[in-house]
């Protein structure tokens, strides 16, 4: 199918999402998850309307930034190695997957070497699932406030992935973990930290992460599908 075909039935099921939790559509960004797809998909994903788009790895993101530029608002959703923040610093706007003190002091010393300030969003794993990525929801307060000197990086929110199930209770509760942890941190009134931002939701279960309170939905498979083609 076109990409604007799949993101016509994606618009639809999130705007209902959105009035089942009594949420402003407005409040939901999707990004197209673009890593197994060629450039010219994702240029046909902005061609559809697509403002965001994310990668996780950062030859495949260097790739399409060559052909694509900065048309597009570039997230960086992978696990990021130390050695390979250089490589992405200058490109992208949002890094979703700060989840280490090393890593973001590696962020911080090539963001100011380039005068720029990053969004970043901490990955916790809420599920607690050994394969996943991410900071324990019981240390990320202490983490967040590690980052209070950090002038190059804004906290503005958390990312997370719900465990791949088909028991809607383990996603939900994946979620509504993060969302707790997110107004706990926002009610801190940090500037360097606002932490508005929740993204969380992917192909299988956006719906429910948008009926929980996610302001990003990263969407590969349903939008732009997942062959290099």
């Amino acid at each position: 199918m076109k990409v604007s075909e799949n993101l016509a039935i994606i618009h639809d099921k999130i705007e209902k999402a959105c009035a089942r939790a009594g949420r402003k559509r407005e409040e939901v960004q999707i990004i197209a998850v673009t890593k197994y797809v060629t450039i010219a998909r994702a240029q046909e994903a902005l061609d559809a309307g697509i403002r965001h788009l994310g990668e996780n790895r950062d030859d495949s993101m260097l790739a399409k930034y060559e052909a694509l530029g900065d048309k597009p608002v570039w997230h960086f959703i992978g696990t990021l190695q130390k050695k390979k923040v250089k490589n992405i610093i200058d490109k992208v706007s949002y890094i979703h997957s700060l989840d280490r003190l090393s890593l973001a002091e590696e962020i911080e010393k090539r963001a100011a070497k380039a005068d720029l300030k990053i969004k970043c969003l901490i990955q916790v794993n809420v599920s607690g699932e050994e394969s996943k990525h991410g900071i324990a929801p019981g240390e990320t307060l202490e983490f967040v406030r590690s980052l209070k000197n950090f002038g190059h990086i804004e906290v503005v929110g958390l990312m997370t992935m719900a465990p791949l199930t088909h028991d809607e209770k383990i996603i939900r509760d994946t979620f509504r973990g993060l969302k707790q942890l997110k107004q706990q941190i926002e009610s801190l009134g940090l500037e360097y930290a606002p932490c508005h931002e929740l993204s969380m939701g992917m192909s299988n279960d956006y719906e429910i992460a948008v009926e929980e309170g996610a302001t990003f939905v990263r969407i590969g498979t349903a939008l732009v599908g997942n062959t290099l083609k």
